[in-house]
């Protein structure tokens, strides 16, 4: 499960647009940042996806994907024209193709790599759509198949793509939108592939007297309903409508922190249920919570260029908003790529100490840094180097707001570590000591 949102210009006081997005995976599947330049490629060459092989194009455009360590596409990322995507699974009444296919995160990483604007972006997806299909497994370590939703933005504008199988429907968005495991684009649009409405009219998914409406006709209700997408995205649209205008960074990373409605309850427990989702995911016990927000960005995308805040990192209520350039090296590249088995010597498995550990007794571990958190990131912020920086000087902004980072984490991991006792629900204790295990996570 996974949440995604966009602001454009005209509600950031002209700032460029924000997109942000809280990627929902297994709790050992290691969330990988990857910078990956510009390239040439030969007439008549391929390109190897995560399941299948297609056509290469002549030029490939540089990208900062955030990804499954496993998966050769992405669940969100950016290009050097500025153009962000993030995806989104979505269950419908379409069958889910289980053999070698494109999937979701696949055609997200193609269309940065080959386009540049948020349209161009749309449609190099429906064009492969229409081609390849959509399918093959997304799951880790089990089955998990479904279609897939895109927000695509630009400095300029943005759009929402949904899609079923290989028909698909598209809406352009005014001033804010949200999307989340749901179909939301309902009788109106912009664009729509040309079968859609005869073919869902032919299965008789349109009430006889009612209008054609896409997420209607398409959505699957049992995993839809279960998913809570459509609660999620009512969630994040209401905390943004209701946030400080011009809505700004801080109100951003706020929004992907949220648990329950919405409210900063000092009591709020990630144990609390076995069943629905919140917008920051924590796994716990049973089929339904199965996967937690393995990682988290924001995208500015702005005219003059683009800057990225990333978790990089799990569970971003414990987690640090670092800055990014395209240009800039990633703090942690020379590290080993991670894998589901925890490792620290990466950046994620280290984080994942912190995170385990917070959750033991949320309530009363997470109050010991939340408050330092916030300021660490306004200091962030506060310190931006101006648009006229050199290369040099946001080379050294950016590591130091990672040195910055990774050293406040080391304190709280002492902090938390001597804080309270455990005191979770037997069923949310047992299901983190099993992911524990599979992980060969040591006792932190």
């Amino acid at each position: 499960m996974c949440d995604t949102f966009v602001v454009l210009s005209e509600k950031t006081g002209g700032r460029g647009t924000l997109l942000g997005k809280n990627s929902d995976r297994e709790p050992n599947e290691a969330h990988q940042v990857v910078f990956i330049p510009a390239q040439d490629y030969p007439e008549g060459a391929s390109v190897r996806c995560t399941y299948r092989e297609i056509p290469q194009v002549r030029h490939t455009f540089a990208v900062l994907l955030m990804k499954p360590f496993w998966i050769w596409g992405a669940e969100m990322g950016v290009n050097e024209h500025g153009v962000a995507i993030g995806n989104e699974a979505v269950f419908t009444r379409m069958p889910y193709l289980k053999d070698a296919q494109l999937t979701g995160m696949d055609l997200l990483r193609l269309a940065l790599e080959r386009a540049v604007s948020a349209e161009g972006a749309l449609n190099v997806i429906v064009e492969l759509l229409e081609q390849y299909g959509q399918g093959g497994n997304c799951g880790l370590t089990h089955g998990f198949y479904y279609h897939n939703s895109f927000l695509i933005a630009d400095p300029r504008e943005a759009w929402v793509l949904e899609t079923a199988g290989t028909h698909w429907v598209a809406e352009k968005v005014k001033g804010i939108r949200t999307i989340s495991n749901a179909l939301t684009i309902g009788e109106t649009w912009d664009r729509i592939s040309p079968q859609a409405i005869a073919f869902a009219r032919q299965q008789g998914w349109v009430p006889k007297g009612k209008d054609f409406s896409f997420s209607r006709a398409y959505s699957d209700f049992l995993y839809t309903t279960f998913g809570a997408g459509r609660f999620r995205q009512s969630c994040t649209t209401r905390l943004l409508l209701e946030s400080q205008h011009p809505v700004q960074l801080f109100q951003a990373f706020r929004v992907l922190r949220v648990h329950g409605q919405g409210e900063d309850e000092p009591n709020w427990r990630p144990d609390v249920a076995v069943h629905g989702a919140d917008v920051c995911m924590h796994a716990g016990w049973g089929p339904v919570r199965g996967s937690q927000t393995a990682g988290s960005a924001v995208f500015e995308l702005r005219e003059d260029g683009v800057r990225v805040w990333v978790t990089a990192t799990a569970a971003p209520c414990t987690s640090i908003f670092k800055p990014l350039y395209l240009d800039t090296p990633i703090p942690w590249q020379s590290e080993p790529t991670p894998t589901a088995f925890f490792d620290p010597a990466c950046l994620w498995w280290r984080h994942e100490r912190l995170h385990r550990k917070t959750l033991e007794n949320y309530p009363q571990r997470i109050a010991l840094y939340r408050a330092e958190r916030d300021a660490l990131e306004a200091r962030f912020l506060q310190d931006l180097p101006d648009e006229q920086a050199s290369l040099d000087e946001r080379m050294r902004y950016v590591q130091t707001c990672f040195s910055m980072a990774e050293q406040a984490e080391e304190r709280w991991l002492k902090a938390v570590r001597s804080e309270g006792e455990e005191h979770r629900r037997f069923y949310t204790r047992w299901a983190w000591s099993k992911f524990n295990q599979q992980a060969k996570m040591p006792i932190v």
